[in-house]
This record gives C-alpha cells, sequence and structure tokens, in this order.
C-alpha cells in the first residue's frame, strides 16, 4: 500500500493505493484511519479496487460500519471508481444520499474527487 499525497486549498488529502484489497471489515477501514490520522492527512481518497466486494452488498453491513467510523473521526472520504455495476436500488439509493452529504462521497475520477474537496 502507499499513500500518495495531494493538497487542495491547504487540505492534505491521503490517495490509497494499492494493487490489492485493503478494506476487507470495519477494523481494517479504522487501522487506515487511524493511519492516516497520525500523517495528518485531512481527506481520504480509495479505490473501488481496493475495498473488499462485500462492502457494496449493503446487506452485510460493512459499509455503513466503515462509513460510520469516518463520520464519527471527521474524516471526509472519497471512493473513486465505476458504480454502474451495481444494479441494487439500495447501493445507487446509498451513493445518492451518500454524495449529498459532503462527507462521504461516489466519484467517477481522481479529479472528481479532487475538485469535490475543494468545496
Amino acid at each position: 500500500m502507499e499513500i500518495k499525497s495531494h493538497e487542495v486549498n491547504s487540505i492534505k488529502i491521503a490517495e490509497i493505493v494499492s494493487g490489492e484489497i485493503i478494506i476487507k471489515s470495519a477494523q481494517d477501514g479504522l487501522d487506515l484511519m487511524g493511519n492516516v490520522y497520525y500523517q495528518r492527512f485531512d481527506k481520504v481518497i480509495l479505490h473501488e479496487k481496493n475495498i473488499t466486494p462485500e462492502f457494496f452488498d449493503l446487506k452485510t453491513g460493512i459499509a455503513g460500519e466503515i462509513l460510520q467510523k469516518f463520520s464519527n473521526y471527521r474524516i471526509a472520504l472519497a471512493i473513486i471508481g465505476d458504480f454502474s455495476k451495481y444494479e441494487s436500488k439500495s447501493m445507487k439509493d446509498f451513493i445518492f444520499e451518500s454524495n449529498k452529504t459532503k462527507h462521504v462521497n461516489f466519484m467517477g475520477t481522481l479529479e472528481e474527487a479532487l475538485e469535490n474537496f475543494k468545496h
């Protein structure tokens, strides 16, 4: 796992880059959050491919647990990827509602995520 640093309007953003799944559980999310917080990052960008597929099955509860932790610790999160493949109405609604909060966003590209963090 590599942490790429980005800065937008003096806000430090950690982009997590890896060739493997690094978030398999809520504990993995908490560990990652602690790591980036310790390194003084304000926001986090994760790639969809680095998150367990179970995250995107809302019945498992993993998404809710992980996103609640990011919310509780006030660390904004952007997840980037192609979310059109998730056909369940509940997942589409979850993404739509998350994107309204500005705290957890599902974006298509890194550029969109960085642009979103400007606001």
